[in-house]
């Protein structure tokens, strides 16, 4: 008896089994996925920047289903029903433009070979501690050859209200930081956009 797709779909249907699309149809590695960690670091980044994106990462579509390769804690490969879930379905997938296939998977393998590093919550640019945009933007520059997004100082963002909770954990403002936000990635020009949130 040969496979037929339309009669083990009804089955499915039957067993109660979802037979639905993969959440991330139409995505591809390399993707960059933003969305809301819900924390009050997040926020900060919020009013900060004056995006609702506080955090970035990568789209690994892999055999198995689509990742989002992030900085969390630390880098992690975050299956991405979990990360939708965690920005409360609410995220945006932009895709680099005019970047083939190949070099985007490379951009990919780059953020990967960094998985298990610790997240840096003062946001400097070594490799030994990663935040979230600087995973995304190394990754690029690493794999793809493009620097996406752009270095901003930390004084030059907008920190009325926030210098008290930066004093708490950098004992000063350190005005002088130079930092790449999700924000900037989002607005970087040479993005497509793959999906909106609702």
């Amino acid at each position: 008896m040969l496979f037929n797709p339309a009669i083990a779909c009804l089955a499915a249907l039957a067993l109660g089994v979802s037979a639905r699309p993969p959440p991330a149809a139409g995505f591809r590695s390399g993707d960059l996925v933003f969305g809301d960690t819900r924390s009050t670091q997040s926020t900060a980044i919020q009013l900060a920047t004056g995006s609702p994106w506080s955090h970035v990462g990568l789209v690994e579509v892999a055999p198995d289903g689509a990742y989002v390769i992030e900085a969390i804690g630390k880098v992690s490969r975050t299956p991405w029903a979990a990360f939708r879930r965690r920005a409360g379905g609410r995220v945006l997938v932009l895709r680099p433009r005019g970047i083939p296939d190949a070099a985007r998977t490379r951009a990919v393998a780059e953020a990967k070979a960094l998985l298990g590093r610790p997240y840096d919550p003062c946001f400097g640019w070594g490799d030994d501690r990663i935040y979230c945009s600087e995973l995304v933007v190394k990754a690029y520059e690493r794999g793809a050859g493009v620097s996406l997004g752009k270095r901003e100082r930390l004084g030059d963002l907008h920190l009325a209200g926030l210098e008290a909770a930066i004093r708490a954990r950098w004992g000063r403002v350190p005005r002088d930081l130079v930092l790449v936000t999700p924000a900037s990635l989002a607005a970087d020009g040479r993005l497509d956009t793959v999906a909106e949130p609702p």
